[in-house]
């Protein structure tokens, strides 16, 4: 008798483990949900840790204001490693841009031409990036690095190392355009970013280039076999880099109203980082456009949070990597199946 009370139990508990992997299934094929539960918890904690300024809509204001440029590199940087490259040019564009922009407004007050001008500058760069990766056949991480040096080296001896002020940008429409704040509080540039990261997410998931991207990542060779013209999509790739980030630089040096010859050189771990948070695989093969999204939100806001809830600032770099490491391994727990099993298991039901 007591034995086929313990087959029964036994039996109810094997019944409910298909339902408990089914539904940690289905939750896990929400894209970006481990680093959206990641940024969750956190804010949650910081409104513990901190009430005053995380329950205040102030400290998410100044959030929505700066971290649009690294979030919109972010988003080309995911399209970049998703196709199993990467780019360490970035940084030196956003200068190089900012420089483009403020010379052309400080000389010859140029607005629009000037922006125009900037974004085709950035669309070169990447273009260059693009033709010696694909050419030459310089491995992308070499490349960039070296038009990296080249870029920040070539902005530094045209401005002569010297800041431009341009806050007479204020008061002209491109600054109303781009960064101005609607209804006095919310962040127009934002909305830019959210922009460009909805049309990426449609770029890379449901279009033939972003198909093209993810099979060249994936596997190199299979993408030369089905017959995808991989030199024209890494050109693209890098096209779109430099584009994005030449858009980013633009944004940065009108919101500050200011030029320097550094903006933007603290910028390359930290998007990377924010790639990384998001799920994107380092490998190739994969690119979370919404993880992205999410993993650039928690890199910006963990510093506001350390020094809110009292804490010395150089613990930044210590709570990123220790975010990273959490956020990677929470993804990985629940993307890959082997790993939902064991979470599957931790629900069993015995007697």
């Amino acid at each position: 008798m007591q034995l086929n009370k313990t087959n029964a139990i036994n039996g109810a508990g094997s019944k409910k483990d298909p339902e408990i992997k089914t539904h940690i299934g289905k939750w896990a094929k929400i894209e970006g949900l481990p680093i959206i539960l990641v940024f969750l918890g956190l804010i949650g904690v910081f409104m513990i840790a901190a009430p005053k300024t995380f329950l205040n809509y102030y400290i998410y204001m100044s959030f929505l204001s700066t971290i649009p440029p690294p979030l919109i590199l972010g988003l080309g940087l995911t399209l970049i490693i998703a196709g199993g490259e990467i780019d360490l040019s970035f940084p030196s564009i956003i200068a190089f841009a900012g420089f483009i922009f403020a010379f052309l407004f400080k000389n010859y007050q140029w607005t629009w031409a000037a922006f125009i001008l900037t974004i085709l500058a950035g669309i070169l760069i990447g273009l260059i990036n693009g033709l010696i990766i694909t050419k030459i056949g310089m491995p992308s991480i070499i490349a960039t690095l070296s038009t990296g040096f080249f870029w920040t080296g070539l902005t530094v001896v045209f401005s002569g190392g010297l800041s431009y002020n341009i806050a007479e940008l204020e008061k002209l429409n491109i600054y109303e355009f781009f960064v101005h704040r609607i209804g006095g509080i919310f962040p127009v540039q934002s909305l830019w970013a959210l922009g460009i990261a909805v049309i990426l997410w449609f770029v890379l998931n449901r279009s033939a280039f972003g198909e093209h991207i993810l099979f060249m990542g994936d596997n190199l060779q299979v993408a030369k076999v089905v017959g995808i013209n991989v030199d024209r999509t890494k050109i693209g790739l890098f096209v779109l880099m430099g584009a994005l980030s030449a858009f980013a630089g633009l944004l940065l040096t009108i919101e500050n109203t200011t030029f320097w010859a550094t903006q933007g050189s603290g910028f390359l771990l930290i998007v990377m980082a924010a790639v990384f948070i998001g799920g994107t695989s380092i490998f190739g093969g994969q690119g979370i456009i919404v993880g992205t999204v999410f993993g650039s939100f928690i890199v910006g806001s963990i510093e506001a949070g350390i020094v809110a809830t009292g804490i010395q600032g150089f613990y930044t770099r210590l709570v990123v990597g220790l975010v990273l490491l959490i956020a990677i391994s929470f993804h990985l727990f629940m993307e890959k199946p082997d790993k939902r099993a064991i979470l599957a298991d931790i629900f069993k039901f015995h007697k």
